[in-house]
């Protein structure tokens, strides 16, 4: 029976090739715009993994992320210091300031002063040149996406000579840094020369970082710094929830991707269940045919959920496929680096399809069911 529900399905072609397309759409929309709403969420915490030598961020108390933070004065670094557990505490400067290249362009940057002697707070990795060359004198390191939107495709950063809050800087390196939620141009610097460069209040330090000595865990190196000292410490973990966070409940973003994503739930029950009553409607007869050879009402459910799996399993294969495609073909722009399809996503598309599969063949097999076998000779 199952072989002849199949062959119903695939006999009709314009509506066996209408139903995937539904699901197929469907799932490529739900798959894309969540994929893509976790990956910029994910970006409020790239300040964090672009420093994975820190164990614990130490800030003030009203501090939310590395991006929205209050400067702390310069004796919180000898307190964190001082703190039972604490191997090593480095300062941290994280400012906003203004940057005009050599062809007199304007462009915000983000500035982070890393430690002078050991350079904790500089990315892992590195895609030009070493992290050795901010011995230079005036010299940053730029991130590699905040080069495309500095200079010209195939136009190399190294050498050229910047006006950085009207003094002189000069980019040595390029950073292969995870982007920002904005995709801010940032420059790393050493931590007394970032001082100058963007010149403020009296408090200047953003954050102490903090390494834990060996046998004490980072959650309880948080808890005391905080009782001891007054600031407020946070594990690498919790400091880079902290920053996705604050973009899901600050932005509209969760929002928009939300209803675009019930769009394409809408948009998939409209298309499938439209093509499946259709389906139905035409091949009614044959049901009650089916029925008055003695098919029960069990074997017809049956039927209708192998047609309702094969579009699905179709439908969704191609639609998860079609995201793929669409990451891999957008990975070459920098506003799509590092973005991935978390396993989580598929899932949740394959539960939407078998939603929408078992409302609109529920709907459709009301009719079937309601079918007398009479109606066959009529």
């Amino acid at each position: 029976m199952l072989w002849i529900a199949i062959r119903m399905l695939t006999g009709d072609k314009q509506k066996f090739y209408g139903l995937v397309f539904g699901i197929a759409f469907s799932t490529l929309l739900i798959t894309q715009q969540l994929t893509i709403f976790v990956n910029l969420v994910e970006r409020g915490a790239s300040g964090v993994y672009n420093v994975p030598t820190a164990d614990v961020w130490v800030m003030d108390e009203v501090s939310r992320t590395t991006d929205v933070n209050f400067p702390m004065p310069s004796t919180a670094l000898d307190k964190v210091r001082s703190v039972p557990g604490v191997e090593w505490a480095v300062p941290h400067l994280r400012a906003n300031a203004s940057v005009r290249s050599g062809d007199g362009d304007l462009e915000g940057v983000s500035v982070i002063g890393v430690d002078d002697a050991t350079l904790i707070g500089l990315p892992k990795r590195m895609a030009q040149a070493s992290a050795d060359v901010l011995s230079s004198p005036d010299s940053v390191i730029i991130d590699d996406v905040g080069t495309t939107r500095m200079y010209e495709a195939g136009q190399s950063p190294i050498g050229q000579r910047l006006e950085l809050n009207d003094q002189r800087a000069v980019i040595m390196g390029i950073a292969d840094a995870i982007p920002s939620f904005t995709s801010q141009v940032t420059l790393y610097t050493k931590y007394s020369r970032a001082l100058n460069y963007v010149p403020g209040t009296r408090n200047r330090m953003s954050f102490v970082l903090v390494g834990a000595s060996d046998g004490v865990a980072p959650a309880e190196l948080t808890a005391r710094i905080t009782e001891l000292t007054g600031l407020r410490a946070r594990t690498r973990d919790q400091f880079a929830q902290d920053g996705v966070d604050f973009i899901i409940q600050n932005t509209g973003i969760p929002l928009n991707f939300g209803i675009t994503v019930m769009l394409g739930f809408i948009v998939g029950v409209a298309i499938v269940g439209l093509t499946f009553s259709l389906f139905i409607r035409d091949n009614i007869k044959q049901f009650g045919a089916l029925k008055a050879i003695g098919v029960t009402n069990a074997k017809i459910r049956g039927m209708v959920a192998s047609q309702a799996a094969l579009v699905g399993l179709v439908g969704y294969g191609l639609g998860v496929l079609g995201t793929v495609a669409f990451i891999w073909g957008f990975s070459a722009n920098p506003t799509f680096k590092g973005f991935y399809i978390p396993w989580q996503v598929p899932l949740v598309s394959l539960a939407a399809v078998a939603l929408i599969l078992a409302l609109t063949g529920w709907l459709a097999l009301r009719n079937v069911l309601k079918t007398e076998p009479a109606s066959v000779f009529r």
